[in-house]
């Protein structure tokens, strides 16, 4: 009897065991599939790959392999789009690389490590910036011709020959650029800006007078025809073969938002550009009459409009430089001066640069131009002089700011009257500020208008400047800050005495030293001092171009010359 109950009692467990484990099984099922999700084993409708099987391809990337010799990387797929997977390596919760795998053919499309995952535009995307001005048959003809008429073979060493060459010299640091090894590309920039520097010090502290003409084999004639054709192919590649970068969008969207009556600057700018109303109001305001005669579909399209605009920026620096030309020279070297200073604008690769990008900074080219034609007028008591070059600094520190660095130097102008003149400067340049800035100063005051602005571009961190490569020189950036707000003081007091020749060289400097203590810096910016820097470097010169009896053929010579008894 005993042994039959402890049987049964046996058999009773036996039973409740496998009950409880037949209970069981769906749960450890259920565990099972959350340790397991079916995303991760399963390709997603219209895709032929699992989540685990692209995160096995972007393994073998070379970039993956290279970070994972820093410690352990957690990697997480993605859809990104039709028929493509993004895999993100994290370590410590930040995104180290990223691959992006065609789910179709398994090929890993692209790769990227470190500052190229936020920035697209350190990618080296072909046409992100430039388009076919980038081709060598483009870009290098160019060069040619940025040299050609100021090529002297009796002068080889002569100066302005190196410093063409040096302007030309971005172009090195470019085609890193272009191939996306920003690692390369952005410390080639600093010796060619130090050089540009010293030689706009030079020209501005100690001016020297150049024998020789300026253009010595061609004639005006020759350069006014070549300037029609090479302005005439500018504007059309620009027609034809162009795209308009986030800067161009945001003109246009806050040309549109100025022309509606809806606040410029807060959020609701535009929903596909993030931070577009960083710049000052002149920047969008300068683009109200070509988006209300262009106007905005209401997407980032083909945008005539920026287009339009990019080329009225450019064709107004290029006729400031006319002008300016025949200001510091009279008749026929004036003439030849100015069709020089409009050569080397039309013919840079930098200035084509910004027109093919149709972004605004040909805008702070024209006024700062314009701010320094403004000192070649000679009205009564130079009050129009003061008056005109204070509005155009002014309208160039509400358009991008850095113009603001030129005030003390013009301000300080050239001959007498110096405090009437800077009196009125001053009161030019703060009407400008006032009349630009006041009207759009949002909801909530001042402090939003400087974070949105000008403290959101003095913070933001950026991988296109040696200072954000390397946080550790973040004291030399601190003295460079330091050495161009000198400068920028120092400029108005010293020399005393300037001719036009020196405040164009000196205005040069001082935007060069902005740019050498920017976190951010970008070819476009070249533009800004471009102008200034052309007169510098041209007007040094003691004649413009040969007398016209040595343009002579021998046998035109002859036929001038009495013949002999």
């Amino acid at each position: 009897m005993e042994l039959r109950d402890r049987a049964r009692r046996r058999l009773n467990r036996a039973f409740l065991l496998a009950l409880a484990l037949a209970l069981l099984a769906p749960a450890g099922a259920a565990a099972s599939t959350l340790r397991q999700p079916p995303s991760q084993t399963q390709p997603p409708r219209f895709y032929k790959l699992s989540a685990r099987q692209a995160i096995a391809i972007a393994d073998r990337a070379s970039k993956v392999r290279a970070e994972r010799r820093h410690g352990r990387l957690a990697p997480t797929a993605y859809e990104n789009g039709v028929g493509r997977w993004q895999v993100s390596y994290f370590r410590r919760g930040d995104e180290t690389v990223q691959v992006q795998v065609d789910d179709r053919s398994k090929a890993i499309l692209e790769q990227w490590r470190g500052p190229q995952i936020a920035w697209t535009m350190a990618r080296g995307y072909p046409g992100a910036f430039g388009r076919k001005l980038n081709a060598p048959y483009v870009w290098l003809p160019l060069c040619l011709l940025f040299l050609v008429p100021f090529l002297d073979p009796r002068r080889p060493f002569r100066l302005l020959h190196l410093d063409l060459l040096v302007i030309l010299g971005f172009g090195i640091s470019h085609v890193f650029f272009n191939q996306g090894e920003i690692g390369v590309s952005v410390p080639l920039v600093y010796p060619v800006l130090l050089y540009l520097i010293v030689r706009a010090l030079a020209a501005g502290f100690r001016p020297r007078a150049r024998a020789g003409p300026l253009v010595p084999w061609f004639r005006p004639t020759w350069l006014a025809v070549g300037l029609v054709f090479l302005v005439a192919f500018r504007a059309g590649l620009d027609v034809v073969d162009s795209n308009v970068i986030d800067v161009g969008y945001a003109g246009v969207v806050g040309a549109d938002r100025i022309a509606d009556g809806d606040s410029l600057y807060g959020p609701g700018f535009a929903s596909d550009l993030e931070h577009g109303d960083t710049y000052g109001p002149v920047s969008y305001l300068a683009y109200v009459p070509f988006e209300q005669a262009l106007p905005w579909s209401g997407s980032w399209d083909d945008l005539p409009a920026a287009r339009a605009a990019a080329i009225a920026f450019d064709l107004g620096t290029l006729l400031v430089l006319l002008a300016l030309g025949r200001r510091l020279r009279a008749g026929r070297e004036g003439r030849v001066l100015g069709l020089a200073l409009a050569w080397g604008w039309a013919a840079c690769p930098y200035s084509a640069f910004a027109l093919e990008s149709n972004s605004n900074d040909s805008l702070v080219a024209l006024l700062v131009s314009l701010a320094l034609l403004g000192l070649t007028l000679r009205s009564p008591r130079r009050a129009g002089s003061a008056l005109m070059s204070g509005a155009a600094v002014g309208l160039g520190a509400a358009a991008k700011f850095a113009p603001l660095a030129l005030a003390p130097l013009f301000a300080a102008a050239p001959g007498p009257r110096r405090s009437r003149h800077a009196a009125l400067f001053g009161l030019a340049l703060l009407g400008a500020l006032a009349l630009t800035v006041l009207p759009f100063v949002p909801d909530h005051g001042f402090r939003e208008l400087y974070d949105r602005t000008l403290g959101y571009q003095a913070g933001r961190p950026s991988p296109f400047s040696i200072w954000g490569q390397e946080p550790s020189l973040e004291w030399l950036q601190t003295v460079v800050k330091v050495g161009a707000a000198a400068l920028a003081v120092a400029v108005a007091f010293v020399p005393r005495r300037r001719d036009l020749r020196q405040v164009a060289a000196l205005g040069a400097a001082v935007l060069i030293a902005v740019q050498l203590a920017a976190t951010h810096w970008f070819y476009l910016y070249v533009v800004w001092f471009l102008p200034l820097l052309l007169v510098a470097l041209m007007a040094g010169d003691e004649r413009a171009s040969l007398p016209r009896a040595e343009h002579e053929t021998p046998r035109q010579r002859a036929g001038r010359e009495p013949a002999l008894a």
